[in-house]
């Protein structure tokens, strides 16, 4: 059987191809694009589920001195990369040419995404040096809205008038992000007790804040309803391999 270590860098390059696909969906004639709404919906829950019901409480086990301090401290280094120092933007595509025309804003969006998925990987590395239960949980809830954040990062170039290349070298970029954060974490695990809760913190913000509003700008209520879906999925996955 493959060592936790080997399972974090395998599914961490998976999250990084999927920002890539995410790229393809945009630039690609023939993917389609409609299902995205359904992947952010079900993301979001399953990501809010996972950072309640298994990072925050494995945080506070590993640092109960600390833990609620840097919870809060990644929620909003989130909040001040994506809001303070990158132009507001929003998973899904971007439509705005004017607002991206400055000659750094996509590369502004691109440092905020890429710290964002850095995270990302930082996540999947904790979740695998305290148990592959957390691990393959933490990758499920990555993965499911990598594929939004490489459609929001090619879409930004797009949007800014650089070409097809550009918008996919980029979202491969946030992707290089993600592994180098897996990586991080593996060659240096004494920082878990300090980088799961910040990572939970993360976690947090891309679910309520990124996520969950745009699935609330979708009309009807099937994209709503996948949120749902995303907390039973990962409560069906608890109650069927957390024993194992």
């Amino acid at each position: 059987m493959p060592s936790r270590y080997v399972w974090a860098l395998v599914l961490g390059t998976l999250a990084a191809l999927a920002n890539v696909f995410g790229g393809l969906v945009l630039t690609g004639r023939d993917w389609e694009r409609r299902y995205l709404r359904y992947f952010m919906g079900v993301g979001a829950g399953f990501m809010l589920a996972a950072a309640l019901l298994e990072m925050v409480p494995e945080s506070w086990r590993l640092n109960p001195s600390q833990a609620a301090g840097l919870v809060l401290g990644g929620y909003l280094l989130v909040h001040l990369v994506e809001h303070t120092f990158v132009a507001h933007f929003h998973f899904g595509e971007e439509t705005h040419t004017a607002a991206f025309r400055h000659r750094h804003m996509p590369f502004s969006v691109l440092t905020g995404l890429g710290i964002h998925t850095f995270f990302d990987g930082v996540a999947i590395g904790s979740g695998f040096l305290v148990s592959s239960w957390l691990g393959w949980v933490l990758f499920l809830a990555v993965f499911m809205h990598k594929i939004p954040e490489g459609f929001t990062m090619a879409s930004v170039m797009l949007a800014s008038g650089r070409g097809n290349r550009a918008a996919l070298l980029s979202a491969a970029a946030i992707g290089a992000a993600s592994l180098l954060g897996v990586g991080v974490m593996l060659l240096f695990p004494l920082g878990l007790p300090q980088a799961l809760p910040v990572a939970a913190g993360v976690t947090l913000y891309v679910a309520t804040t990124d996520l969950v509003p745009e699935v609330n700008r979708e009309p009807g209520i099937r994209t709503a309803l996948s949120v749902f879906c995303g907390v039973v999925i990962l409560a069906g996955l608890e109650w069927v391999f957390r024993g194992l």
